[in-house]
C-alpha cells in the first residue's frame, strides 16, 4: 500500500493553522550570568551594528576607489609632465 502525500490537492503542504509557538510570559528580557534581569534596546543594538558594517563597507569601498583611481591620476601626471618637457 502507497502512504498518503503529505501535499493535498498536489499544491501545498498540509499546514497547522491552529499552532501556537507559546511565548506567554516573555517580556523581551533575558537573564545575565548573574542571575540579574535588564531589557535590551533592539534597535538602538541594530543601528549601531549597522553604523560598524557601513563603516567596514566604506573602507573597502574607498581602497577600491583609490586602486582603480590611481592609473588615471597617474596618467595625467604623465600627460602634464610631457607637455611641460615641449
Amino acid at each position: 500500500m502507497k502512504p498518503k502525500p503529505e501535499i493535498e490537492g498536489g499544491r501545498f503542504p498540509r499546514t497547522d493553522y491552529f499552532f501556537h509557538a507559546g511565548f506567554k510570559g516573555w517580556s523581551g528580557s533575558w537573564s545575565n550570568d548573574d542571575g540579574q534581569f535588564r531589557r535590551h534596546n533592539l534597535g538602538r543594538e541594530y543601528l549601531i551594528e549597522s553604523a560598524r558594517e557601513r563603516a567596514k563597507e566604506m573602507a573597502v569601498f574607498a581602497i577600491i576607489l583609490a586602486t582603480a583611481a590611481w592609473p588615471v591620476i597617474y596618467m595625467i601626471v604623465t600627460i602634464v609632465q610631457m607637455y611641460r618637457k615641449n
